[in-house]
């Protein structure tokens, strides 16, 4: 077996039984504690084999490499977000620029309360991010993004709609990832997001 980036990051096999449903929690569970821990230069499946209480055959027989970890718990982190920005901006119950205010709030505190896991998943990103499995993860929100971006902004052009989603997308990415680097109150974050929701939502509303 290797540890080669460059191999399979898709899961070996699902699991099919509770037991094994529980062994993969278990490893992943490890995974988590042995990347905030150690980084993940010091990250391997010996580490999280040895954490999870499992011999490394088990982890091989889920996860044929630690890439395909990694993968999977960024993966597992991007369902999340997507879940996110479903039920929030599709809530066709609340205006669009209410539901990106609270899109920010969520989003920023979501952030902080998870910023050092975040952290390690980032720079574990070389692993995986160049692969068809993140691209397709990735251009889910996107698709997301542009779905509320005809309905925030229904005069605009494609053209600035588009440019509008990206800078969204990049501003949320950007000052989420610095924002998160020092530890924070909840009036902090209250502060801030209200901010940061504040400018986000009059640069919508001056494209319309």
């Amino acid at each position: 077996m290797t540890d080669s980036p460059k191999a399979s990051i898709s899961s070996r096999r699902k699991p099919k039984q509770a037991r094994s449903a529980d062994l993969v929690s278990a490893i992943l569970e490890a995974a988590i504690q042995v990347l905030a821990k150690e980084g993940v230069r010091r990250f391997t499946t010996t580490r999280v084999a040895e954490r999870a209480g499992v011999s490394v055959g088990s982890v091989y027989q889920y996860f044929p490499n630690k890439a395909s970890i990694l993968f999977r718990l960024q993966a597992d982190e991007w369902r999340q977000t997507t879940e996110m920005l479903v039920n929030i901006l599709q809530d066709k119950q609340k205006p669009p620029l209410e539901r990106l205010r609270l899109l920010v709030h969520v989003f920023l505190r979501s952030e902080c309360e998870e910023a050092e896991i975040r952290t390690a998943l980032n720079d574990a990103a070389p692993f995986y991010r160049d692969t068809p499995e993140a691209h397709e993860t990735r251009s889910t929100a996107d698709r997301i993004i542009e779905a509320f971006m005809r309905e925030a902004l229904p005069m605009a052009t494609d053209k600035v709609r588009t440019l509008a989603g990206d800078l969204v997308i990049t501003t949320f990415s950007s000052v989420g990832k610095q924002f998160s680097e020092t530890s924070r109150t909840q009036e902090e974050i209250h502060a801030y997001s209200e901010a940061l929701a504040d400018m986000l939502c009059a640069y919508l509303a001056s494209l319309n």
